[in-house]
C-alpha cells in the first residue's frame, strides 16, 4: 500500500512539473527541431541588423528612427496592400474601422520599444542592457498568464532560468574581454529605459501572439506597418531632421541601410510564423542567442576577443530553449456550464490541466476578441 501511495505521489509530481515518461526521440521531434532551426534564423536576422548598425555607427550615422521608419514603410507597402485586397471583416478598411485603437497601441508599443533601447545606450553600459533586456521574458510570461490565460509548469521556469544563466555567461565573457562598452553618464536613467523597452516589447509580442493565433499574420503585419509608419514618421520629423542632413550618402552607406531594412523586414515577416508554431515566450528565449551570433561575427569583422564562455552561453541557451519547448504549456479552461457534479468530481488533475498540443503550442482561452 505504501509503495502504491509513493508511486501515486511521484506520478502527481511528474504531472505537475510536466515530467512525462518521454523518451529522447519523443522530445527531439521534427517539429521541435524545425522550431529550433527557425528560432536561430530569427537570431541571425537580428545579427544582421546589429552588424549593419555597427558599421553605420562607425561611419558616423546614428538615425535609429529613420531605420525603423524604412522598415515599417516596407511592411506598409507589402502587407497593408495585401490586406486591402481582402474582403469582408478582414479587409484593411474594415479592420481599421473596428480595431484601429488596439492596433494603434500595439504599433506605439513596438516603435517606442525600439527607440527606448537605442536611447539607453547613451546613458548606461552594454552589460546592463544585455542583462536588463532579458526582463522581457518574465514580463511576457506574466502578461500571458493574466491576459492569454497561458499556464506554465515548473519545468518551464527551470528552462527560463537555464537560458538566463547562459546570458549571464555571455555577459561575464564580455566583461573579461573588456567589452563593457557604452556610457555611464546616467546609469539609473539608462537602466530604466531598458526596463521600459522590455515591458513594451512584451506588450508588442503578446499582442502579436494573440493576433496571429486568432486573426492572421497578414492582418498583424499590415496594421503594424500602417501605424508604425505613421508613429515613426512623426518622431523622425521631430527628432532626426538634423541627423538626416548630416548623412554623407555613398554607395557603402546606402547598402548598409538596405541590409538593415531587409533584415528587419525578414525578421518581422518571419517571426509571426514561429510565434504561431510555439509562443512569444519561446521565441524570445531563442532570440537570446542573437547577441552571441553578433559576437561571433565580431570575431572576424571587429576583431573581438574569443572566450570559451561564449560557447558555454550558447549551449545553456539551447538547453533551456529545448527544455521549454519539449514540455507543453496549458491554458486555464473555463468552468463547464452543465454536467453531472459526480462526473466533475471524478475528474483527475491531469484532465483539468490540458496540454497544449504535441509541438508545444498553447490553446489560448480568449477573454475578449481583438
Amino acid at each position: 500500500m505504501e509503495a502504491q501511495a509513493d508511486d501515486k505521489m511521484c506520478g502527481k509530481l511528474r504531472l505537475a512539473c510536466g515530467l512525462y515518461n518521454y523518451k529522447l526521440r519523443d522530445v527531439f521531434t521534427w517539429d521541435l527541431l524545425k522550431t529550433l532551426f527557425m528560432g536561430q534564423v530569427l537570431s541571425l536576422m537580428i545579427c544582421g541588423t546589429a552588424v549593419s548598425c555597427q558599421y553605420l555607427a562607425d561611419a558616423g550615422v546614428e538615425t535609429p528612427m529613420l531605420q525603423s521608419f524604412l522598415n515599417y514603410a516596407l511592411l506598409l507597402l507589402s502587407y497593408s496592400t495585401i490586406l486591402c485586397t481582402y474582403t469582408g471583416d478582414q479587409n484593411f478598411l474594415q479592420v481599421l474601422k473596428t480595431k484601429w485603437w488596439k492596433y494603434l497601441l500595439m504599433g506605439l508599443a513596438d516603435v517606442e520599444a525600439n527607440y527606448t533601447v537605442v536611447m539607453a545606450y547613451r546613458y548606461t553600459t552594454l552589460t546592463s542592457i544585455q542583462l536588463l533586456d532579458c526582463f522581457v521574458v518574465p514580463a511576457l510570461m506574466l502578461m500571458s498568464w493574466f491576459l492569454l490565460k497561458t499556464r506554465y509548469r515548473p519545468l518551464h521556469y527551470i528552462a527560463v532560468t537555464v537560458c538566463l544563466l547562459g546570458v549571464g555567461a555571455m555577459v561575464g565573457a564580455d566583461i573579461l574581454a573588456g567589452r563593457d562598452l557604452g556610457s555611464t553618464s546616467d546609469v539609473m536613467l539608462g537602466d530604466s529605459l531598458v526596463l521600459i523597452s522590455a515591458v513594451l516589447y512584451a506588450v508588442s509580442n503578446m499582442c502579436q501572439e494573440f493576433t496571429v493565433k486568432n486573426r492572421s499574420r497578414v492582418e498583424f503585419l499590415g496594421m503594424m506597418g500602417f501605424f508604425g509608419t505613421i508613429i515613426s514618421g512623426i518622431q523622425l520629423a521631430a527628432l532626426e531632421v538634423s541627423a538626416l542632413q548630416k548623412i554623407k550618402w555613398t554607395f557603402h552607406i546606402a547598402m548598409l541601410f538596405i541590409l538593415y531594412v531587409l533584415c528587419m523586414f525578414a525578421l518581422y515577416s518571419f517571426m509571426p510564423v514561429v510565434v504561431k508554431r510555439t509562443s512569444a515566450t519561446a521565441v524570445n528565449l531563442s532570440l537570446l542567442t542573437a547577441d552571441l551570433f553578433s559576437l561571433f561575427c565580431g570575431l572576424f569583422l571587429f576583431h573581438y576577443t574569443f572566450s570559451p564562455l561564449y560557447m558555454m552561453a550558447f549551449v545553456l541557451i539551447m538547453i533551456g530553449f529545448v527544455t521549454f519547448n519539449a514540455v507543453p504549456t496549458y491554458s486555464a479552461q473555463p468552468e463547464p456550464d452543465s454536467g453531472d457534479s459526480s462526473d466533475q468530481e471524478a475528474r483527475s488533475a491531469s484532465d483539468l490541466l490540458l496540454p497544449a498540443d504535441r509541438n508545444g503550442q498553447s490553446h489560448l482561452t480568449v477573454v475578449s476578441a481583438l
